[in-house]
């Protein structure tokens, strides 16, 4: 329901919580149905509120994009700097990179959010579940930093190693090349375009 009908799903888990507030996977449920939602300090609360019952940082990562997305972009970035990264599952470790390097390039980091995701998992031929958006995250500060090119060459990457198709990789490397052909005032197509 929450990809159909947001409002509706956040009305559901607001309902079971009101039933079973006690219990720490309601309210994991209404923190992310509200996060989808667009709900963002709901989803703080609530997820906080998971954190503190269950004494887990599954959730880091969202909690921390849900600070940025309220406009407190140092509030993520000491998240990630707090966590116990060894607790957490290499899934939520790249996930919470990604969040620090957005809250990074909130504050105009640019070169810092590019740096920040380089490491071990940054290789255009690795194919884990989480490389996909890694790749991608990595492109798209390329991009804001200015470097064009590089940008191209990881979205391409990106492309290639997402194999659910939950990007727009393909589509961000084809108009970046084409703004690269125009500003070179080339008008032929790259052979790249194909």
């Amino acid at each position: 329901m929450v990809d159909d009908d947001p409002e509706a799903a956040l009305e559901h888990a607001r309902y079971a919580k009101t039933k079973a507030s006690r219990v720490p996977i309601v309210r994991e449920g209404l923190g992310l149905v509200a996060y989808h939602a667009g709900n963002w300090q709901e989803a703080l609360s609530e997820l906080r509120a998971v954190r503190r019952m269950t004494r887990s940082d599954e959730h880091i990562a969202i909690i921390a994009d849900a600070e940025r997305a309220l406009g407190r972009p140092e509030r993520a970035l000491d998240l990630a700097k707090e966590t116990d990264k060894e607790r957490l599952t290499k899934a939520t470790q790249v996930e919470l990179a990604i969040v620090a390097a957005g809250a990074r390039r909130d504050l105009g980091q640019l070169d810092a959010a590019v740096v920040s995701l380089q490491g071990p998992d940054l290789q255009a031929g690795k194919r884990d579940p989480w490389s996909a958006r890694l790749f991608y995250a990595y492109a798209d500060n390329l991009d804001a930093a200015g470097r064009k090119e590089e940008a191209v060459q990881w979205f391409l990457n990106a492309a290639e190693a997402d194999a659910e198709d939950e990007t727009d990789a393909a589509e961000r490397a084809a108009d970046l090349a084409n703004e690269a052909n125009e500003s070179n005032g080339s008008s032929e197509p790259n052979e790249s375009d194909d």
